[in-house]
């Protein structure tokens, strides 16, 4: 009897090669995003020195002057990511994943290069505010070409695959921006990204490309009156937030911003339930899943965008660690990541995210609770690390069963959009949550302030954690 060998036909090998490439692009391309957002936050204190007084350095994080400054460094990214992801998302669906993530990489680079020669903090809040519109570009696009490519526990494993890199990349920042600004200065924190966009797109050559997708053969339309309401309705708040703890929250030059904004913020919900073509269709929030897994994503983000925004802070300015090792504290999170958020993301799609939505952000909170053991002399290695651990291994538990359950009840066609409101949700989340840090650390940032951050930051987890509970479904299946 002859025994006939089988092996996989030659178009299933090239669809797996295929999507193997897909994935990586799709890494690679958030990777950027996410890790710009992060690395910075190691090099604050150094950009502080240097650029502070506008005339050659000496501010800290201990004046109002130097926190500030670090607040707009950060926020001024977020601003324009997460008002203008929106509108990326729409681009996606409308014209295409890979063409609108080409357009990104490219813009990136260059708005990058910029950042890294900025004379003073004008101009690089300036580039800050440009590498965020080109970074809204991204995110949203290249999440949309994993669900577009991959279906049932495969989409659920490869969005785990994509959390836990892009992940990474959110919590290596500090690590290698430490050790650039200790070797090289700063400047090279932004420069140092254009590695990985060079190498994003030469990988893009070997997608195929795509065509415009006009809703129903009509001409694409973008929600251009949308965008313009929500950037000014973010823009205002968080103004007056930064600009407040400086001034006075009393002042004109406060208040105006203030009401303005939030102005513009209800003509925003008011404008989407009208438009024809809406850069948010309100109609997505009809989906369960989809509604809880965005009320989870605003205490989530906003807790991580406070929390690892303050902790190499910390290190450095109370602590006295170089910035190398301030980036270094951050290791262990990163190690976690990358051992455990494929799997949660794998045990979600099958036994449903409930329970790692629920668990995930509490063991979060208790890493952060345990950093209420810092008190002059800080002892880092024993009051902070060990909760960084902590933080990670919760951080894994929850994000890439978050990202699957948010996009699946969602038609493929509005993969994009979603992605894009899930992932602006989360960075309008961390910009509110980094424009309170002022306020919530009393204007300079100490032990005491400290403490303040760590309790706001496990509260918002914890809400986060009810909320998954209560919201979902024992049987929902994340993919």
């Amino acid at each position: 009897m002859q025994h006939e060998h089988t092996s996989p036909a030659p178009s299933d090998a090239a669809t797996l090669r295929g999507r193997r490439v897909v994935l990586v692009v799709a890494v690679l391309a958030s990777f950027v995003a996410f890790l710009d957002g992060s690395i910075v936050t190691v090099a604050l204190p150094a950009i502080a020195r240097e650029l502070g007084t506008g005339t050659g350095g000496g501010a800290t994080a201990d004046d109002g002057a130097g926190l500030a400054l670090q607040q707009w460094v950060v926020d001024a990214y977020l601003l324009t990511l997460g008002s203008l992801m929106l509108v990326a998302g729409s681009l996606s669906d409308t014209f295409g994943r890979v063409r609108v993530l080409r357009a990104g990489l490219i813009g990136f680079a260059v708005t990058s290069v910029l950042a890294a020669l900025a004379p003073d903090p004008g101009l690089l809040i300036a580039a800050r505010a440009l590498q965020g519109v080109t970074a809204a570009l991204l995110v949203p696009s290249s999440l949309a070409l994993i669900t577009s490519t991959f279906s049932g526990p495969a989409q659920g494993k490869a969005i785990g695959s994509w959390t836990a890199w892009t992940g990474v990349a959110f919590l290596i920042g500090p690590l290698t921006g430490g050790a650039l600004v200790d070797t090289l200065g700063w400047r090279w924190v932004f420069a140092v990204v254009v590695v990985p966009v060079v190498l994003t797109l030469v990988l893009m050559t070997r997608l195929p490309g795509d065509a415009h997708r006009g809703r129903d053969g009509a001409p694409p339309r973008v929600d251009v009156v949308g965008a313009v309401l929500a950037a000014v309705g973010l823009a205002g708040p968080v103004f007056a937030l930064i600009e407040g703890q400086r001034v006075g929250f009393g002042t004109w030059f406060v208040v105006t911003p203030l009401v303005v904004g939030l102005a513009a913020l209800a003509a925003f919900v008011w404008w989407e339930r009208r438009s024809p073509a809406p850069m948010m269709p309100l109609t997505l929030f009809r989906t369960r899943t989809f509604t809880v897994g965005n009320l989870a994503t605003v205490g989530i983000y906003a807790a991580l965008s406070l929390g690892t925004l303050t902790i190499p802070l910390v290190v450095q300015e109370l602590a006295g660690l170089t910035a190398t090792l301030a980036g270094l504290v951050t290791l262990p999170t990163t190690i976690v990541s990358l051992l455990f958020s494929t799997l949660f993301g794998t045990l979600a799609a099958t036994h449903g995210p409930r329970p790692f939505m629920t668990a995930g952000p509490l063991i979060t909170a208790s890493g952060f609770l345990w950093m209420l053991m810092v008190a002059d002399p800080i002892d880092v290695w024993w009051q902070v690390v060990p909760g960084v651990v902590l933080f990670g291994f919760g951080l894994s538990v929850t994000v890439a069963p978050l990202t699957s359950t948010v996009l699946s009840q969602i038609p493929a066609g509005q993969s994009g959009i979603a992605s894009a409101v899930n992932n602006a949700i989360s960075r309008v989340a961390g910009l509110v949550a980094v424009a309170f840090l002022g306020v919530i650390a009393g204007g300079a940032l100490t032990v005491g302030g400290f403490h303040r951050v760590v309790i706001v930051v496990a509260v918002l987890l914890g809400v986060s954690a009810l909320v998954s509970f209560v919201g979902l479904r024992d049987r929902t299946r994340a993919s």
